[in-house]
């Protein structure tokens, strides 16, 4: 018989036991209900073990939305964090780095209603703080505090939290890392939005993720856009939240947001109905243009302005394949002042559909002067490590190379001294080598090693090539083995490795 707990256990025994004082003087039943007390007595000894073991043991886990990667996930991830980096570089950018978290003021209504994500510190009877819940925030704290920054071209790889409804599959996380880059300060108007968004695209098509694209607005449109539907002007940033959900949910769930929720006008809501439903290229533009009730409204018309001039920068960077230019993209965050712009995954598999945005940025001209006073023209795209790492784990279809030694040194007998002794020149020579430490390995065991870490040479020695002063180099790939003399062993490496 099993109990759910020990309250129902102990009553079982004591009703026996009430059973055995009416039977008294029948030796068998009395036989029969004190090996039953017995057994239960048994059970009580074991449930309340099992209940002290229970109260004392620890939940070996992570938190939920965060996570540990092992070697080969890691391989990955430093592949993509090299590639973003060479980009970044290529285009001259410098990096900084900020603390994990913020003054909670710094933070708080940058982000409209995404600010209920942000995770707050517990108070230490000091400084209120919070995690950060983004690197851009920080970099406009950072620009007001450092006047001689107010042009800068920078980029930053480092983790954020938020309080997100977490999907590990689909790259979506409460800790992940972000790879911004941004260009700060006053130059010709669209040509560093141009830049930054030539930025995103390199990294996404370097990367070899499969077919993505870029969505384009302009925060000037969108509020230009509301104001002739007739939105109140306490209403558009609740409103402009709401359009930025079309991605994820239909117009007409949108539409009822905007009626049912934030208390908006069914034919206010239809009018922008009509707007959010335009696609297009830089013929979306001309287009705008002729909607004459649009583009006299001052916001918009700026907007659409900024656009054709950027389409035709896209143009001379040849990215305009790329470029769809929608009124439904919104971008929910408060401090978006111009441009906005989002990377779109084109999933062909049920194990990355729903990775959705990949890549995200606008222009924030107004984010440093809230802190400073000072406003400093900024820009810049930040990249969805998480989510483009799903991707290509999804993608991953061969064994991938964890370590990046070059040359495993190997012997038939031994050798101990002597592996150590050609190892130790090899690094001195910058050669990334090892050897495995035990005494007397089998040379089929480190061999083995040497093909399943997929390290292209193995030195190989014995007594005999310690006598003669000359090592065995032998080629993964190809099998094949050639005699070099110790003296040579080194230059002989680098020419095969090209260094």
């Amino acid at each position: 018989m099993t109990f759910a707990n020990l309250s129902e256990l102990e009553a079982q025994i004591e009703a026996i036991k009430d059973q055995k004082k009416l039977v008294k003087g029948d030796k068998e039943k009395e036989a029969a209900l004190a090996l039953q007390l017995k057994e239960l007595n048994v059970q009580k000894a074991q449930f309340g073990k099992s209940s002290e073991q229970q109260k004392n043991k620890i939940t070996v886990k992570v938190p939920k939305g965060t996570r540990d990667f092992n070697d080969k996930e890691m391989a990955v991830r430093e592949h993509m964090f090299d590639t973003i980096k060479s980009v970044f570089k290529k285009h001259g950018a410098v990096t900084i780095d900020t603390p994990v978290f913020e003054l909670k003021e710094i933070l708080s209504g940058k982000y409209g209603e995404d600010s209920k994500l942000i995770y707050d510190l517990k108070d230490q009877g000091g400084e209120i703080c919070s995690l950060r819940y983004d690197l851009t925030v920080p970099f406009a704290r950072f620009l007001a505090m450092n006047r001689d920054y107010q042009n800068i071209k920078r980029y930053h790889i480092a983790k954020v939290y938020r309080r997100d409804n977490p999907s590990i599959n689909k790259g979506r996380m409460r800790e992940f890392n972000q790879c911004d880059f941004d260009i700060a300060g006053t130059y010709e108007p669209m040509v560093p939005d141009a830049e930054v968004i030539k930025v995103a695209v390199e990294i996404l098509e370097k990367l070899d993720i499969g077919s993505f694209f870029v969505k384009l607005n302009n925060r000037k449109i969108l509020d230009g856009m509301f104001q002739v539907c007739g939105v109140p002007q306490e209403k558009i940033r609740a409103i402009s939240s709401a359009v930025d959900k079309l991605d994820k949910m239909s117009w007409e769930d949108v539409k009822k947001e905007m009626t049912e929720e934030k208390g908006l006008a069914p034919e206010v809501a239809d009018r922008i109905g009509k707007y959010v439903s335009l696609k297009g290229g830089a013929d979306l533009c001309e287009k705008l243009i002729a909607d004459s009730t649009l583009y006299s409204n001052a916001s918009a018309k700026a907007g659409i302005d900024e656009m054709k001039t950027l389409f035709v920068y896209l143009d001379i960077f040849g990215i305009t394949d790329k470029i769809s230019f929608d009124l439904s993209l919104a971008r929910g965050l408060d401090y978006y002042t111009g441009v906005i712009y989002e990377a779109v995954f084109n999933s062909t598999s049920e194990e990355t559909s729903g990775v959705g945005s990949i890549a995200a940025g606008g222009r924030y001209d107004g984010l440093v002067g809230m802190f400073s006073g000072t406003e400093v023209p900024c820009v810049g795209v930040s990249i969805g490590i998480e989510r483009v790492y799903a991707i290509l784990m999804a993608k991953q279809s061969q064994s991938v190379k964890t370590t990046s030694t070059e040359v495993y040194v190997s012997a038939v007998d031994g050798q101990l001294a002597e592996r150590m002794k050609i190892c130790k020149e090899l690094w001195d020579n910058n050669i990334n080598a090892e050897f495995t430490y035990k005494a007397s390995p089998k040379i089929k065991n480190q061999l083995a090693t040497c093909e399943k870490q997929q390290i292209p040479f193995a030195i190989i020695i014995g007594s005999s090539e310690v006598q003669q002063g000359v090592v065995k180099v032998k080629e993964l790939a190809t099998g094949t083995e050639e005699s070099v003399s110790r003296a040579e062993m080194v230059s002989y490496l680098k020419a095969k490795l090209g260094k």
